[in-house]
C-alpha cells in the first residue's frame, strides 16, 4: 500500500507560524530580561513557541514565501531585523544604565571592584550591575515586559510579513535613538560626577596648600564614602531617571509602529 503525503498544504501551514516565529525569536534574543545569557535557551525557545502559538492566528493574511527559496531567505533577514529593532529600543536603556553606573565607579575608585554580567557575559563594575538590577526591578514594576509584547503583537498589523518594514525613516529612526544612549548615562552620572569633582579638585588644592599629605591614603576612602553617600540621597532621583528612560523607550517604539 503506497502512502502518499501533501507537502504543498502542510507547508502552507508550517508557512503561517513559522513567519512570525522569526520575528518572535529575533526580539526574544534582545529583549530585556529574556535576552540574557543567564536564561537558557530552551526557556527562549519554548516562550518563542509560546508566543508564537497565540499569534500567529492573530496575524493579519499576507502573502509569504518559499521557506527554502532566495526570496525566502531575504524575508528571514527582514523578519529578523523587524524582532532586532523592536527590543533594541528599550535594551539600549539598559545599556545607559549600565553606563552610567560604570562612569560613576571610575570616578569612585571602583573600577577594579568588577563583578560577571551574566546578562551580557562580560564584566563590569559592581556599581554598574546594582544600577542594572535596579532597572530590571523598576522594569518588571511597569510590566514592561507585558508591554513589549503587546508591541510585538501590534507590530504584525502595522508592518506585516510580506511587506518591507525597516524603510529609510525607520532606520533613521534607530540610529537617532542610538544618540540617546549618552544622554541617559549622563543624566544618570551627572549628580555623583558633580560632587566628585567637587572632592577631586579639594583635595587638589590641599596637595598645593600641604605637599606632604598622602592624598593617596586620605583621599581614595573620602571619595569613596563621598560617592556612596550621593548615590543613596540621589536613589530617588534615579528610579524617576529610570522610570521615565523605561517609558520615553516604550514611547518612542508605538511611534515607530507608526512611521
Amino acid at each position: 500500500m503506497n502512502i502518499e503525503i501533501a507537502i504543498a498544504p502542510l507547508i502552507e501551514t508550517l508557512a503561517i507560524y513559522i513567519w512570525p516565529f522569526v520575528r518572535i525569536g529575533a526580539f526574544l534574543m534582545v529583549m530585556p530580561l529574556v535576552g540574557g545569557s543567564f536564561v537558557p535557551m530552551r526557556v527562549r525557545l519554548l516562550l518563542a513557541i509560546a508566543l508564537t502559538i497565540v499569534i500567529a492566528p492573530l496575524v493579519p493574511p499576507a502573502v509569504t514565501q518559499d521557506v527554502l527559496s532566495v526570496a525566502g531567505l531575504v524575508m528571514m533577514i527582514q523578519e529578523i531585523g523587524i524582532g532586532v529593532a523592536l527590543g533594541f529600543l528599550v535594551q539600549l536603556v539598559f545599556d545607559a544604565i549600565a553606563l552610567g553606573g560604570q562612569v560613576i565607579a571610575m570616578s569612585m575608585g571602583l573600577g577594579f571592584a568588577v563583578f560577571l554580567d551574566r546578562a551580557r557575559g562580560v564584566s563590569i563594575p559592581v556599581l554598574g550591575q546594582l544600577f542594572l538590577m535596579l532597572g530590571m526591578l523598576v522594569f518588571l514594576s511597569l510590566d514592561g515586559h507585558l508591554a513589549m509584547i503587546q508591541l510585538l503583537a501590534e507590530s504584525f498589523r502595522a508592518w506585516p510579513i510580506s511587506e518591507g518594514a525597516l524603510t529609510l525613516p525607520i532606520l533613521e529612526k534607530l540610529l537617532v535613538w542610538t544618540s540617546q544612549l549618552f544622554v541617559f548615562a549622563v543624566k544618570i552620572a551627572l549628580p555623583a560626577i558633580t560632587a566628585l569633582l567637587v572632592v577631586n579638585l579639594s583635595f587638589g588644592i590641599m596637595s598645593r596648600a600641604a605637599p606632604t599629605l598622602n592624598l593617596f591614603a586620605v583621599g581614595f576612602p573620602v571619595a569613596m564614602l563621598l560617592g556612596f553617600a550621593v548615590i543613596f540621597l540621589n536613589m530617588g532621583v534615579l528610579v524617576e531617571n529610570i522610570t521615565s528612560f523605561l517609558m520615553l523607550s516604550l514611547s518612542e517604539a508605538s511611534r515607530l509602529l507608526s512611521l
